[in-house]
């Protein structure tokens, strides 16, 4: 099951991906291969005000930065009018979310905020291999080592805020988890996997027919061998020539998909404790031992639950965090200057 694990953030997306560095090399890159049309930078002065929210200005130049981040690049691409104006009304209702959440959330005092922005830079940077590609990466969204500092204190103060009033009061209860469970069974289906070791004999798919010839002759002479008792691990130690020979050629449990087709096929049509005759791929020669099945079965509730629990949690919390802001929204001053 693939469970959405991204609440606290829906709301403020757009804040938290101008800090979140993956994206910003990401930015980086659409910067050098998206062609927007009639970009908002070349419309209005970076340092204009596209919106007022209880009399805080929104500056146009973070817009440019939430479209970088925001429109996917495709090189060459063109992006028709209507679609980047709409793409513009969204970052820019972003980014009003965003501030009106920094507001309410200034309201909640967190004693070491440096030490965790430090800490969250310093965590973002990891991701980079070099610091120049770091610096290259902020610089293709024209944020300087102060505004990432403070967009970082924002996206902080606005976690902290959300989780204290909104994440710290949501239950799922058992209930709503089994429901969900009875109503999506499709979705916890585990399905057919084997667990095998193998020897590999490898050779070249472009070797000579001698040279394949020898292979084949080696593996089946390794075949026999298990006729008279010989210890599978043991002689894949030895012999194989797949890294798999370290643990005795195990290869662990593998779903349908995984592997090369002659060699699934092989595997899946072996009981549990068969030996296969010598299989051909383009790796080589393998000889197969199937050491264990699972057959295609839906995952207990007892083990889903916790991925369960954490679905329906992000739901409940997205829908606070928009019924929130629906209601600040109503109680806000807000000017949209932006035409």
């Amino acid at each position: 099951m693939h469970t959405n694990r991204f609440f606290m953030r829906a709301p403020v997306i757009l804040a938290a991906s101008l800090l979140c560095l993956s994206t910003v090399v990401q930015a980086a890159e659409t910067e050098k291969t998206a062609k927007p049309d009639a970009p908002i930078s070349a419309i209005i002065a970076v340092n204009e005000a596209i919106a007022i929210v209880n009399g805080k200005n929104i500056y146009a130049t973070e817009l440019v930065r939430a479209q970088k981040v925001m429109i996917p690049g495709q090189p060459g691409a063109q992006i028709p009018a209507e679609k980047k104006k709409e793409a513009e009304k969204h970052a820019l209702n972003q980014l009003i979310s965003a501030e009106l959440l920094y507001q309410a959330a200034q309201k909640f005092e967190i004693k070491d905020i440096e030490s965790q922005i430090d800490a969250k830079i310093a965590q973002g940077k990891k991701r980079f291999s070099t610091e120049q590609e770091f610096e290259k990466a902020i610089k293709a969204l024209d944020i300087n080592p102060a505004e990432m500092r403070e967009y970082t204190r924002r996206d902080l103060l606005i976690s902290n805020f959300i989780q204290q009033t909104i994440v710290s009061k949501i239950v799922v209860s058992e209930e709503e988890s089994k429901k969900f469970y009875d109503q999506n069974i499709d979705k916890f289906k585990q399905e057919e996997t084997v667990k095998a070791s193998h020897i590999l004999i490898g050779v070249d798919a472009k070797a000579s027919d001698a040279d394949k010839k020898k292979a084949k002759e080696k593996a089946d002479k390794l075949r026999k061998e298990f006729a008279d008792g010989a210890d599978f691990a043991t002689v894949a130690k030895i012999n194989s020539t797949c890294p798999s020979s370290q643990q005795g050629g195990d290869l662990g449990f593998f779903g349908k998909g995984q592997m090369v087709p002659a060699f699934e096929k092989a595997a899946f049509t072996m009981k549990k404790g068969d030996i296969s005759e010598v299989v051909e791929t383009q790796f080589g020669y393998h000889i197969i031992k199937v050491t264990d099945k699972k057959s295609a079965e839906a995952v207990a509730f007892k083990d889903a639950k916790p991925r369960i629990d954490d679905y329906l949690k992000g739901q409940k919390v997205n829908e606070a965090i928009n019924a929130y802001l629906e209601e600040a929204r109503k109680n806000a001053k807000i000017e949209v200057l932006m035409k």
